[in-house]
C-alpha cells in the first residue's frame, strides 16, 4: 500500500485580484496550481510566485482548514496573486498543528 495515496498528499490553489476585479469584491482568476503532491512540493508551489515583478510576498495566514500565502502586488499591472495549501481531508488535529508550526517558520 502507498502511504502518499492514502496520506500526505496536498493541493495547492490560486487566485489572482486585479484592481478591475477587486472593484467587484471577486477575482479575476483562481483555479489550482498542483494537486495531490508531496509536502515539499506544496510548500514550494505555495511560495513561489508567477512573477517576479512584484512586491515581496505578504506573508502567510492559516484560514481554519488550510493556508493562504499572499504575492506582492505586481508592479506593473497591479494585480496580487495569493496561493492556499489545502492539507489531506484525513489529517489528524495534532498534524495540523505541527503542520502550522512547519509552515510558519518556513514561510
Amino acid at each position: 500500500m502507498d502511504t502518499y495515496r492514502t496520506f500526505g498528499r496536498f493541493n495547492v490553489t490560486y487566485a489572482i485580484v486585479t484592481p478591475e476585479s477587486a472593484e467587484y469584491g471577486d477575482v479575476d482568476e483562481s483555479g489550482f496550481i498542483s494537486q495531490d503532491v508531496r509536502l515539499r512540493d506544496a510548500v514550494s508551489d505555495l511560495t513561489a510566485a508567477r512573477t517576479n515583478r512584484s512586491d515581496s510576498g505578504d506573508g502567510l495566514e492559516p484560514s481554519g482548514r488550510w493556508w493562504t500565502y499572499y504575492h506582492g502586488v505586481e508592479f506593473e499591472t497591479g494585480a496580487q496573486e495569493s496561493r492556499a495549501l489545502h492539507p489531506p481531508k484525513n489529517i489528524t488535529p495534532a498534524s495540523m498543528a505541527r503542520l502550522d508550526r512547519l509552515l510558519r517558520r518556513w514561510c
